[in-house]
């Protein structure tokens, strides 16, 4: 993936493109803004050589400027095959950013705003992941600790295989241990275990986002809803997932809706991916069990054009941490091949 120029969109067409979208103040002046700001980005990334990766869960408008939107899966793959470029935008959050720049080491990894954490990655510390590991050594000497991509370079490189929520059963069923450390997400650990014959051992962490979601609250749209398709991410509640028709990452959400026969989707997940849905298929209609995250909602255009413009916030790793959590990601893109 090399740099690319974007053809200008104008106000009246992003206005055209956005207006569908209820929860965002999308009237004309803001598309105007927003259209002469996506265009100054645009200048910046030719100059700069840069390219802008964003996540499913970002604000719409990001979508105009990212050169690739996916899945956290999708994603570390694209940063790894980044070609011709000297700077990295990542839109999205401070995990995911570091995952670029594991990749990356040479190119320059700018997060447009460093407050865009992670509840789950703030889970877990590479020093409580150490002392844990230490402890369950003693009692499954083949025990093996895989990390959801959801957490700090730091915990990568003690882990020996990350893994997404769309390769998380994959990479368990395929590395050579029969007891597992499954860090941080522990509905994410309890979907696994339903797909494999090995003992998982969950870490005590969770999405909020997705574990506030409750069944109650998707039986209720089911109701209202006769014949809708539940398309639920694995970081909800098992009872969540029992009443969903498809159990799926954001990615092959996507790729379910694009391809099913059906018209109408309850999408439960962060609300992010629900608009990509109503942008990119029209034809069918995406309704919404779901919150925002306000992690990923601190990314914004204009912070965007702030850190192309002033080369800010770097991310930055110490080599040994790099390396460490660059074996992890490297074994899961193995595993999951």
């Amino acid at each position: 993936m090399a740099p690319e120029t974007h053809a200008a969109i104008t106000g009246a067409e992003l206005y055209h493109k956005l207006s569908v979208l209820g929860q965002y103040d999308y009237d004309r002046a803001a598309c105007d803004r927003y259209a002469s700001i996506i265009a100054e980005i645009e200048r910046l990334k030719a100059q700069r050589r840069a390219v802008v990766l964003a996540h499913n869960y970002q604000r719409p408008e990001i979508f105009e400027v990212a050169d690739f939107i996916g899945d956290s899966l999708e994603l570390a793959r694209k940063a790894k095959e980044v070609r011709d470029a000297e700077i990295i935008v990542f839109c999205g959050v401070h995990f995911m950013a570091e995952t670029a720049k594991v990749f990356n080491p040479d190119r320059k990894v700018l997060l447009p705003d460093l407050k865009a954490g992670c509840s789950l990655a703030d889970s877990v510390t590479a020093e409580a992941l150490a002392q844990r590991k230490a402890e369950l050594k003693q009692i499954y000497p083949d025990l093996k600790v895989i990390s959801y991509v959801n957490c700090t370079a730091d915990v990568k490189a003690l882990s020996d295989a990350c893994c997404t929520s769309a390769n998380a059963a994959k990479v368990v069923n395929a590395i050579d241990s029969g007891h597992i450390l499954f860090v941080p997400d522990q509905n994410l650990a309890n979907y696994v275990q339903t797909q494999t014959g090995k003992q998982i051992i969950s870490w005590d962490g969770n999405c909020y986002v997705h574990h506030q979601i409750t069944a109650a609250e998707v039986e209720k749209v089911k109701r209202g809803l006769p014949g809708v398709k539940v398309l639920a991410h694995p970081e909800c509640r098992s009872d969540v997932l029992g009443i969903a028709d498809a159990v799926l990452s954001t990615s092959a959400m996507v790729r379910y809706a694009q391809e099913s026969g059906a018209t109408e989707f309850l999408i439960v997940t962060e609300c992010g991916l629900s608009d990509r849905l109503l942008l990119e298929i029209p034809g069918k209609h995406f309704y919404k069990a779901c919150k925002l995250c306000r992690y990923m909602k601190m990314i914004t255009l204009e912070g965007t054009l702030d850190s192309l413009r002033h080369l800010r916030y770097e991310i930055e790793l110490s080599e040994d941490v790099r390396e460490g959590a660059r074996q992890a990601l490297e074994r899961m893109l193995e595993l999951s091949a």
